[in-house]
């Protein structure tokens, strides 16, 4: 199934160039990038500026929030007391980066503070139980959970029975009953004023920390500009936290991701540096020489997951430890750990992967179900939460992993835009143990007796739902470039729009009719390396994620190529090389395609062939094509398109191909059947056949023999 993408592309109106103009000529950047701020909002020379300068927006005040004064108050009761605290978290790098700018604060506050952060695998997400046992066996007076706890109603009356104080902070949606516990901080709240609702979970940390160091500033105890204070310790986690969990990079979000990006770049505390140094050089023992430019792309992608990694493989404490470390060489150990794990993951994941796909083929009915629904025996539900990822991301569809551990199962699911999936799981909460989680991605635990139904219901949910819409596979593009407008200067210039992310994307292009002169698979082959070539200008375009065995694009072929752009930099060389998003045929190339199309059902329905023309086929003809389809296939690649074979075997026109796999599958010589979505495409089956095959046998060949018109 593969579905071709919708292109929105956004143009700039004629009226408008005058204040685009203007943008340009006063803030000294070029046109496009004043076509992009003006399409993103900022209309006007001010507005522009104001942007760029990251003083869109102030934060917002941090007792806004509803119970942070009761949060602050419990906390400072605590210290003074000196009543042991217990920080308990989540286990992804949100979690992670709470529990240590929390840790670290009131560690230096002079706290009697620890922390604990459940087993992925052997408790699951949320407080349990067992753990406040255990830590009230040690001592605990006041539980402060972050990232975590806002569906944890029984759980808090638990700890209250052991005498045990909460506090609530966390991000996630909130169901109707609240956890009845000293102070619950969440901007989530309908009774919540606080104007930012988008807070990542280390986000409403932040807002704790710069409360209760405003109230000691108050008190003549703390730093007058606590806010600034506050920043300088903790913004870069606070940061990777907030981009590592997908949230909007907008109004407080946007600031607290500038400033601490600029932090990561100017000042690295010692883990996160020993962790740069390992992602970029794992096998150089010294410093990289020059340091790469930090944005939220390479936070996303080289940093949290290796962060990630540690809960979803190993144990998250070790990601706690690496960043309250401030020895390298423990600091260099640990990042060294946090790679290896990192590279079990994506050997776990391509596994799960695969088996996944494999089970969608056999088991999903795509008429019926929108939601992908796969449950397996031990799936490491530490990674099932990312292949989701990317099954959505390939089918458009919603979908849920379930990993059964005997009589139970633990399930990871993502969304798309148009469902809730909390809201789905809600519909279904009678059939499930627990859940929770964010609009587009939740987990949930459930009794195996129990997933079929689950299956039933939430996809009967869907259906009622999800409107055809949300199912149309859409890439937003910002504007069409042209290869003059591919040059350093602005590439640069785009670093000015940074930090991006959900509500601020990267800025998306096009360039049509570029000709592809070179393909070739690279990262094991896991990733595809173009090299395109138009007005004379050659340029490198990476498609990450595809393999080039499910692309159907070959040198040669012109087409139009959705792409964001990106700097790369090698032996003190820079260069601009695009980073492909969707690629398509040009329109020259489908117009020909049409033409043969057409070509072809004219000849079906009776039009006599020239002499001249180049259809009927050989044996020789029929021997070629069976002989690559045959390797194909017995290679694992039994999809294959006629745009592959005309590439594979040189002149040898659509028209003849297509009429050759007409009879083979005519005369049982090949399995044919047609590929979802894809005209042109088919999936081959190998027979086994004893006999030679009498090719003139076939209806199809004697007619199409027929047709050809004599001299």
């Amino acid at each position: 199934m593969n579905k071709r993408k919708q292109w929105n592309v956004t143009t700039t109106k004629p009226e408008s160039a005058s204040a685009v103009a203007e943008i340009a000529e006063k803030l000294h950047i070029s046109r496009q990038t004043a076509a992009l701020l003006y399409n993103r909002g900022f209309t006007d020379t001010e507005k522009a500026w104001q942007f760029i300068k990251k003083e869109t927006v102030m934060f917002h005040d941090a007792f806004k929030l509803k119970d942070m004064d009761k949060a602050v108050a419990r906390i400072m009761q605590a210290i003074e007391n000196k009543e042991k605290i217990i920080i308990y978290g989540d286990y992804d790098v949100d979690g992670v980066t709470s529990v240590s700018i929390l840790y670290m604060y009131l560690r230096d506050r002079g706290a009697t503070v620890s922390y604990y952060i459940p087993s992925r695998t052997g408790e699951g997400y949320g407080i349990n139980p067992t753990a406040i046992e255990s830590l009230v066996a040690g001592g605990l007076n006041l539980l402060i959970t972050v990232d975590t706890g806002i569906t944890a109603v029984e759980e808090t009356e638990y700890a209250k029975t052991q005498g045990v104080d909460v506090i609530i902070t966390d991000h996630h949606e909130c169901r109707n009953e609240l956890p009845n516990a000293v102070a619950v901080i969440n901007p989530r709240r309908e009774d919540c004023d606080y104007p930012f609702k988008e807070l990542a979970g280390v986000g409403v940390v932040f807002k704790l920390l710069c409360a209760l160091e405003c109230t000691y500033a108050q008190k003549g105890e703390g730093d007058k500009d606590y806010l600034r204070a506050i920043c300088d310790r903790y913004a870069d986690l606070i940061a990777i936290g907030t981009v590592a969990d997908v949230m909007p990079l907008v109004d407080e979000n946007r600031l607290i991701v500038s400033i601490g990006l600029s932090k990561i770049e100017n000042k690295r505390r010692v883990g996160l540096e020993a962790l740069f140094e390992k992602s970029a050089n794992p096998n150089d023992k010294k410093y990289p020489k020059k340091k790469k430019k930090i944005t939220s792309t390479l936070i996303s992608y080289v940093i949290a997951p290796r962060i990630n990694a540690a809960g979803r493989i190993s144990n998250a404490t070790r990601a706690v430890e690496l960043f309250l470390t401030e020895s390298m060489p423990k600091a260099l150990e640990i990042a060294e750990e946090l790679c290896s794990i990192n590279r079990e993951r994506q050997s776990e994941e391509n596994n799960i992967i695969e088996q996944a796909y494999k089970k969608i083929h056999e088991e999903h009915d795509f008429d019926k179900d929108l939601i992908i629904v796969l449950a397996e025996e031990n799936w490491h539900n530490g990674v099932i939460g990312i292949v989701s990822s990317r099954i959505t991301e390939h089918y458009n569809l919603p979908s849920i992993l379930i990993s059964y551990d005997g009589e139970t199962g633990k399930g990871s699911g993502r969304s798309i835009k148009g469902l809730n999936i909390v809201d789905a799981l809600v519909h279904c909460s009678d059939l499930l143990l627990k859940y929770g989680g964010h609009e587009l991605a939740a987990g949930l635990s459930i009794e195996r007796s129990k997933v079929p139904e689950f299956k039933e219901r939430i996809n009967a949910y869907a259906r009622e739902h999800l409107k055809g819409d949300s199912l149309v596979t859409s890439v937003d593009i910002d504007c069409e470039l042209q290869t003059k407008d591919l040059n350093l200067e602005f590439a640069e210039e785009l670093y000015l729009l940074e930090p991006y992310g959900i509500a601020n994307p990267m800025p998306t292009f096009v360039l049509r009719n570029a000709e592809i002169v070179d393909c070739m698979p690279i990262g094991n082959g896991r990733h595809t390396k173009y090299t395109v070539k138009k007005d004379g200008q050659s340029l490198t375009a990476l498609f990450f994620g595809k393999p080039i065995t499910e692309l159907d694009y070959y040198p040669g072929d012109d087409v139009d190529i959705v792409f964001t752009i990106d700097i790369n930099e090698y032996q003190n060389n820079k260069n601009v090389q695009m980073i492909v998003k969707d690629i398509d045929y040009a329109a020259s190339l489908k117009q020909r395609i049409e033409g043969d199309r057409a070509l072809y059902n004219e000849i079906k329905e009776g039009r006599k062939i020239r002499a001249d023309e180049d259809i009927v086929p050989t044996r020789d003809d029929f021997v070629k094509i069976y002989i690559y389809i045959q390797q194909e296939v017995r290679q694992g690649n039994d999809t294959i398109s006629i745009h592959s074979l005309m590439h594979r075997i040189k002149n040898m026109p659509y028209v003849k191909i297509r009429f050759v796999i007409d009879i083979l599958r005519e005369t049982n010589i090949l399995g044919v059947e047609k590929a979802e979505f894809e005209e042109d495409k088919y999936i081959f089956k190998l027979y086994s056949f004893k006999n030679k095959i009498n090719l003139d046998k076939s209806n199809i060949y004697r007619t199409l023999k027929s047709k050809v018109e004599r001299i």
